[in-house]
């Protein structure tokens, strides 16, 4: 399962959807003695146009090694073709309940709590990168000192739409600045770092990338001048460095890790998380 910030609901390719990819894991309830049909039906729909929806239900649910009981879980139908080609099976949405699309359902992250199975309510994000071997980690009530230098930093957080929100003070290049104050969430479920339009306008400009018209801009592949885009967050400064802004895109052109969107806030996806330590 993909995890992710930025939405709220728990779903997964079933036996029952009838557009699933071939290569995905189909969850069963037939095979779950625990299993119990729900009644209701849900659909979701997410920034990148893509889409999934079925049946609900519940069933006992390990996370981790942690057990959670009557977690209610989704059950997919249909899926969009982003999911039937890609390497997941659905998504755990670790979102605020505000937004589950069935109204009063109970989170993973919420049930966690209140069963008593985590005794901290947080939990610290690892993202791994490519060049330092990958891989990651979640840590459901607590989070990993040893993945980050220094001590963590207290930011205040907007929940009030269900997402995990933030101000951004400032950005600035080689400390130059490139941008006032902006509202940005923090999304493991986005890959690039999505910027306001006047924001994504200016960074582009300090780092020579032309705009691909289409949310994404090209960029040199060459990034021994890049210095480091760096955000002040409350009284701390968070650094994406040159190796995180660059992706090679057909082995001689490159694409920015950075671009913008239909949106007057800023997504913080893995692009920034990798390099800095969330404890949620």
């Amino acid at each position: 399962l993909d995890f992710d910030t930025g939405s709220s609901d728990l779903w997964f390719a079933s036996s029952l959807c009838t557009n699933c990819g071939s290569s995905q894991t189909k969850y069963n309830p037939n095979e779950s003695s625990t299993y119990a049909r729900d009644g209701r039906t849900w659909s979701i729909s997410y920034g990148d146009g893509s889409s999934a929806s079925g049946i609900l239900g519940t069933d006992t649910v390990t996370l981790g090694g942690l057990t959670i009981t009557h977690q209610t879980i989704e059950l997919a139908r249909r899926e969009a073709s982003q999911f039937q080609s890609g390497p997941s099976d659905g998504l755990l949405g670790l979102g605020f309940d505000s937004i589950t699309t069935v109204r009063g359902v109970t989170t993973p992250v919420d049930n966690l709590i209140s069963q008593g199975l985590i005794s901290n309510p947080v939990f610290g994000v690892y993202l791994g990168k490519e060049n330092n071997g990958g891989g990651g980690e979640y840590i459901f009530g607590g989070y990993d000192s040893s993945k980050f230098k220094g001590s963590l930093t207290t930011i205040p957080v907007d929940n009030s739409n269900g997402w995990y929100g933030i101000t951004v003070r400032g950005a600035s290049i080689g400390g130059s600045r490139v941008s006032s104050s902006f509202d940005a969430i923090l999304d493991t479920g986005t890959s690039l770092l999505v910027l306001p339009n006047d924001v994504a306008s200016s960074v582009a400009e300090a780092y020579g990338a032309s705009d691909n018209y289409d949310g994404t801009f090209s960029i040199s592949c060459d990034t021994s001048s890049f210095e480091p885009l760096v955000f002040t967050i409350g009284s701390s400064t968070f650094e994406v460095p040159a190796d995180s802004l660059v992706y090679e895109q057909d082995g001689y052109s490159c694409i920015a890790g950075f671009g913008y969107g239909d949106y007057d806030f800023a997504i913080f996806g893995d692009v920034f998380l990798k390099n800095n330590y969330v404890v949620f």
